[in-house]
């Protein structure tokens, strides 16, 4: 994905444990609290700034997600995608995202050759799904204890 569609943040797993308390303070604000950032320059001079309640939520979730994984992509809602970004979100195959395209389960606008998904689009499909991939990841389960138990 290009650097216009996406955003990528790595934290090394030693950082994690500040970065999970660092969430733990902002989520436990309260509603009438406030939430401010401070720099602390090299010259000990510092610089603060307000941070927005709606600010601070967003910055609490990166946090939480970056606690517990190394990295954490941010994505544009309005991003297009090529069909194998797609695949990649969606956890299929290349082909299996054509097959979508070409039923008009997943609407796609042509570029020159090339199709391009939005990334809006792309999460709908995914949400439409889960239900269905999730009976089947079951039903995955059961085949597999059946296979142990010799039955």
């Amino acid at each position: 994905m290009g650097m216009d569609v996406m955003t990528q943040y790595s934290l090394p797993p030693p950082e994690r444990a500040a970065t999970a308390r660092g969430a733990e303070v902002l989520n436990g604000r309260g509603p009438q609290d406030r939430v401010a950032m401070t720099v602390i320059h090299t010259d000990g001079s510092t610089q603060g700034v307000d941070i927005s309640a709606t600010a601070a939520g967003i910055i609490c979730d990166l946090l939480t997600r970056l606690s517990v994984t190394e990295n954490l992509a941010v994505l544009a809602d309005d991003a297009e995608l090529s069909p194998e970004d797609a695949a990649t979100i969606l956890g299929i195959s290349r082909p299996l995202v054509r097959r979508r395209m070409d039923s008009g389960r997943l609407p796609f606008r042509r570029v020159g050759s090339h199709r391009r998904l939005r990334l809006a689009d792309v999460l709908a499909l995914k949400r439409e799904e889960a239900p269905m991939r999730q009976a089947l990841d079951d039903l995955q389960v059961d085949t597999d204890d059946l296979i142990t138990q010799g039955l």
